[in-house]
């Protein structure tokens, strides 16, 4: 997923998303997530490594990938919509991992595959810091306005 393939948003509504995914969410801020680049359709957000995210045999645990994963998307959903939704709700989530994660920060790209009126439909990629496929997340949201 090429971050230049997606059209640039107004910095303005840039930073609104940023603020309100890293100041406002306490869970992925707890996690330690941060919301890097967000363009029309399509975010890129940052796990960095600590060692309190990893499973006992050394590898970054699963749930904090797919924590990146289910919040990656929410700043493609917010980057295009006519007013920012009042909820937003997974409803559907699929990971597939691919790949061991072991002492490097993750990145996931997340982008808008399809739009509907209340649910859009959301594809993540996530790969190492240098570059190694980790995880693939297909994911749905119900969007309330």
């Amino acid at each position: 997923m090429n971050p230049a393939d997606f059209e640039a948003i107004d910095a303005g509504l840039e930073r609104e998303i940023r603020d309100r995914i890293n100041v406002y969410a306490p869970f992925p801020r707890l996690v330690g997530l941060v919301m890097e680049e967000v363009r029309k359709d399509y975010a890129r957000m940052r796990l960095p490594y600590r060692p309190e995210l990893n499973q006992p045999a050394g590898m970054v645990h699963g749930g904090a990938i797919a924590t990146l994963i289910d919040t990656v998307v929410v700043g493609s959903i917010f980057s295009n919509v006519p007013e920012l939704p009042r909820k937003l709700l997974t409803i559907d989530m699929h990971v597939h991992y691919l790949d061991a994660a072991v002492e490097e920060d993750l990145i996931a790209h997340g982008a808008v595959r399809r739009r509907g009126r209340s649910i859009c439909f959301l594809h993540v990629d996530v790969i190492s810091a240098s570059g190694k496929p980790v995880a693939h997340g297909e994911l749905s949201y119900k969007l309330s306005f």
